[in-house]
């Protein structure tokens, strides 16, 4: 039986706790939520299940953790989880485009000697992209189109009227370490394939709303001494979240899954 611990209780976290539910593996120990927003936390759980500010705060000690939350949710638990020798298995890529959370997070992680593992997320082609840098990557292209009632809440709003737009416009060009810190709810995916390909500053990024979209549209393209490859995945947002995409939340639940399998894709 591997005793796992949550960070967060919005949609994602949900999404996994159901899954870990209908296992006989797995057992949910536990979930961090914030101080003073603990009872927002508790109806979101199993009555059985703990609820604490930090994961010293667990009355069992879990043998890892998924953080489901966002930024914060890294930020605020990730090195002490991490120093405490339990791994730590995330969704919050963007928060990695701090230079100081990610030292702090490395240095945790060499101390606990634990290890800190980011999931694919909303998109794919991750494999390919860091295969293809050991080659030697030349560029890198992420493109994000999404419905305006997505960028609600971002920067978007203030480039962009979301309640007028009768075309396809595009309200952030620039490098993945600028999206990930602009928008930190809806560009985790840059965060990704920066961290697999050729690094936060290099990474080109191009956010678009569209109000002909009904997904969340995912666009990577990489050139380099491997040759090129273009990758599109279309994704829903989860149904109580538009900022969310369901594929992060199906791709945190795959991870842990397959933890276990002896034979897997590496």
């Amino acid at each position: 039986m591997k005793h796992v611990a949550i960070i967060g209780y919005g949609a994602i976290a949900r999404y996994v706790m159901t899954a870990i539910a209908e296992r006989d593996d797995l057992s949910l120990c536990g979930i961090i939520g914030r101080a003073g927003r603990l009872e927002d936390a508790r109806a979101c759980a199993p009555d059985t299940v703990a609820i604490a500010d930090a994961v010293g705060g667990l009355p069992q000690r879990p043998d890892l953790v998924l953080d489901c939350a966002g930024h914060a949710g890294l930020r605020d638990h990730g090195p002490d989880i991490l120093a405490a020798g339990i791994d730590l298995y995330s969704v919050s890529a963007g928060a990695l485009a701090d230079a100081a959370l990610h030292d702090a997070l490395s240095a945790a992680a060499r101390r606990g000697r634990a290890a800190l593992r980011i999931v694919s997320g909303a998109i794919g082609g991750l494999d390919i992209l860091g295969a293809a840098r050991q080659g030697g990557l030349t560029r890198v292209v992420y493109r994000g189109r999404k419905p305006p009632a997505s960028w609600r809440g971002t920067p978007a709003e203030d480039r962009i009227d979301l309640d007028a737009q009768g075309e396809a416009q595009v309200h952030f060009r620039g490098n993945a370490r600028q999206a990930a810190a602009l928008y930190p709810k809806n560009a985790n995916v840059t965060a990704s394939i920066a961290l697999a390909g050729i690094g936060f500053d290099a990474t080109e990024v191009e956010l678009i709303s569209d109000p002909a979209c009904v997904e969340n549209r995912h666009e990577l393209v990489a050139e380099g001494a491997f040759g090129s490859f273009a990758f599109q995945v279309s994704g829903r947002a989860m149904p109580d979240n538009p900022k969310s995409s369901a594929l992060t939340a199906m791709s945190m639940v795959d991870t842990l899954l397959r933890l276990e399998d002896p034979i897997r894709i590496a």
